[in-house]
Order: structure tokens, then C-alpha cells, then sequence
């Protein structure tokens, strides 16, 4: 149907005051010199006719459409993406929340988690939150604990907290994520606390590990284990005590003696969930994607669609 351009500028400037400029129909129908139920017909012409077009932007479509690209082109099955909250601490709290309900959606029954931020703030939302109908019935770290107070690598203690608001048996790693050398790790190895978890490795059907960044100043251990290969492989990110780089190489040492479920073992697992915090970055998250480890994945919507949609 055609309209005449005086008809079409008409319905125009009825559109851009009533969707662009907050105006309501009863102060265009004053202005006008018409009724107000004149100005609704002349807004629903205005759509017919394609002067005005109303397009919804449903986040739930948009971060289907990211997974399925994310599927297309990784080795990532699914997962759950967030919007950003008001601030990192909401957004951290926003993606322990998803991590969870993932773990629900996959029907977890014996899960292996790793250490890290996220893993921290997801036990404190679990604190808040329990979830004793959770399917989970397992639960064991798949990294020895640090020589540090900070709960994010508190690996046994996660553990239990975990498995307290789950309502799941806790497994234990009595061993140090980080002894003092090839050795003694070698040591600590033969031992029967480490066949047990070893064991426990074997059968999970989901591991939770933390995608981080890779700091610009390797620390002390790190330099020891590795010597100069993480500037030489130019490492970005890092999971569980593993690091890569951007092409997605897990950087191995012979001198490399920290206590974590073998790299081989880990890939056996069939659900490996990365984990983003709220700074994770670009390079860390691309790094961990095309490591082809992760088959699921919790991260920020943004942080996805940044790696598609390069500016």
C-alpha cells in the first residue's frame, strides 16, 4: 500500500514523539489538534506500514546464539553465560550461581574441583545458598592445598564447605599443591593418600576449573618449575597449576613438581566446566579454548562475545 510522502513525514513525527521522545499520546493529540485514540491508529499505521519498526533484544536469545557459535567453532558443548551485575563482586556472584545451576542441568554426581577466585566466591554464594537436593554426591580437590590463608586455594576446605551445602560426600588431598621440589613431590606420589585420590580422578564425570589470567610477573614457584618456558611460550592463562598460552599449548616442564590431577587423567573426564571470573581476560579465555580441554563453560556474556565479534 502506498501513502503519500506528506502522510508518511505525519506518521513519522507521531512515531519519533511518542518512541523517541517519551511523549505521551494524549500530549501529541493536544499538539496535533486531534483525539488521542486518532494518535494510538496513527502509531499502529505507522507499524504496519514499516515507518516504525520495534525490534526486542531478549538476552536469553542472544546468549543461546553465543553458545551455539561458541559449539560451532570449540570444543565447548554448552555451558551458562551471564550479563554483567552492578560490579565485579555481583557479577562473581552472578556466575558462582550459574556454575551451579550447571552443575544441576548436567546432573553432576562425582565432581573434582579446582582452585582459583571464582572457586572462592562460589563456595561463599553455596554458603548463602545451600543446595541439599543438589545431585551431587562426590566431591574431591583436584589440587593440593597452598601454603597461603586465602580461601580461593584452600583446596580441602573448599571441599568440605562444598560438600556441606550439597549434601555430598567430601574427599580429601592431604598433600601440598606445591612441595618443595621434583623429589619430594616424586615422594609423595607413591604414597597411598595420593593412589586414593588418584582413584577419585578416575571416576569423576565433572571437573570445575578455574580459567585465570596469567600475571606478568611469574612468582617464585612458577619459576622454578618452569625456568624461563613461560616467557618462551609467551604463557596468558592458566588453569588449576597448568599454563598456556594464546594458541592454546599447555606449557610442560620436566622440572615441573606441583600435585594436580594429571593433565591425561583430566581429559578423561567427560565434563570439564572453565569457570571465568569477573577479570578474566580476553587472552586467558581464547588461550583455554583452544587448549580443546573445557567441553562447558561459565563466563561473562560480554567477555564471549568480545572474542566473536572482535572490534
Amino acid at each position: 500500500m502506498k501513502i503519500s510522502q506528506e502522510k508518511q513525514k505525519k506518521l513519522a513525527y507521531v512515531a519519533r514523539r511518542y518512541y523517541l521522545e517519551n511523549q505521551r499520546q494524549s500530549d501529541i493529540a493536544r499538539e496535533l489538534g486531534v483525539s488521542r485514540p486518532m494518535v494510538s491508529r496513527m502509531l499502529a499505521e505507522a507499524r504496519e506500514l514499516g515507518v516504525v519498526e520495534i525490534t526486542v533484544h531478549d538476552p536469553e536469545t542472544r546468549i543461546a546464539t553465543l553458545l551455539e557459535r561458541l559449539r560451532l567453532s570449540t570444543s565447548i558443548r554448552g555451558g551458562v553465560l551471564v550479563e554483567d551485575g552492578a560490579d565485579e563482586d555481583a557479577t562473581n556472584q552472578l556466575l558462582s550461581q550459574g556454575a551451579v545451576e550447571l552443575l544441576r542441568q548436567l546432573d553432576t554426581r562425582r565432581l573434582g574441583v579446582g582452585w582459583g577466585y571464582l572457586i572462592g566466591q562460589l563456595v561463599t554464594w553455596l554458603e548463602k545458598h545451600p543446595q541439599p537436593d543438589s545431585p551431587v554426591t562426590d566431591i574431591c580437590p583436584l589440587v593440593g592445598n597452598a601454603n597461603i590463608p586465602a580461601r580461593n586455594y584452600q583446596s580441602n576446605e573448599n571441599v568440605r564447605l562444598m560438600a556441606q551445602q550439597l549434601g555430598a560426600a567430601p574427599h580429601f588431598l592431604y598433600l601440598p599443591a606445591l612441595p618443595e621440589g621434583l623429589e619430594e613431590k616424586q615422594l609423595l606420589c607413591s604414597t597411598e593418600v595420593y593412589r586414593q585420590i588418584h582413584q577419585q580422578w578416575e571416576q569423576l564425570d565433572t571437573a570445575l576449573v578455574n580459567i585465570g589470567n596469567y600475571p606478568s610477573s611469574p612468582d617464585f614457584a612458577s619459576l622454578v618449575r618452569y625456568g624461563s618456558l613461560l616467557q618462551q611460550y609467551r604463557a596468558c592463562g592458566r588453569m588449576l597449576v597448568y599454563y598456556f598460552n594464546e594458541e592454546g599449548t599447555v606449557i610442560q616442564s620436566d622440572q615441573d613438581f606441583a600435585i594436580q590431577v594429571p593433565l591425561d587423567t583430566l581429559r578423561q573426564c567427560p565434563r570439564i566446566i572453565g569457570v571465568c571470573s569477573a577479570n578474566t581476560g580476553a587472552k586467558a579465555l581464547l588461550g583455554a579454548l583452544r587448549s580443546g580441554v573445557f567441553t562447558h563453560l561459565v563466563a561473562r556474556s560480554e567477555l564471549v562475545r568480545s572474542l566473536l565479534d572482535p572490534q
